[in-house]
């Protein structure tokens, strides 16, 4: 937990996380939040907040007595939440920056495979 944002998001987030890498699949049991408490070292209830609001979502289902489970198509769902909000925070603020600055498509797709190559990572 090193944010600026509620643990609680920062909780939720990580369970994300690990649906989509595919560590957690669907159906899995997740960590239980006296698990998640004492991992992160944090209060019980605030983990308890970040796994209720994944089943608000419909992302985590509860088996009563047993625990939380990934709900089928959790992963699918993620991905394009993700996805949007990818769009939204960082491809239409770059295309706007990339307008003022009178960089055209074919530089802009330049930029980002010379960047690509310099990571070492194909972003297909």
């Amino acid at each position: 937990m090193d944010d600026d944002r509620p643990i609680f998001l920062q909780i939720a987030e990580l369970i994300e996380n690990s649906i989509i890498d595919g560590s957690l699949a669907e159906e899995a049991q997740v960590p239980s939040t006296n698990e998640l408490a004492a991992f992160h070292r944090i209060n019980p209830a605030t983990a308890a907040k970040g796994v209720n609001q994944l089943v608000s979502e419909g992302t985590l289902y509860k088996r009563r007595g047993i625990g939380m489970f990934v709900a089928g198509g959790a992963r699918a769902r993620l991905r394009e939440r993700r996805r949007e909000r990818f769009t939204e925070q960082y491809v239409e603020p770059l295309l706007a920056e990339a307008r003022k600055l009178g960089i055209g498509h074919d530089e802009l797709m330049k930029m980002i495979d010379s960047f690509g190559a310099v990571v070492g990572r194909d972003l297909g």
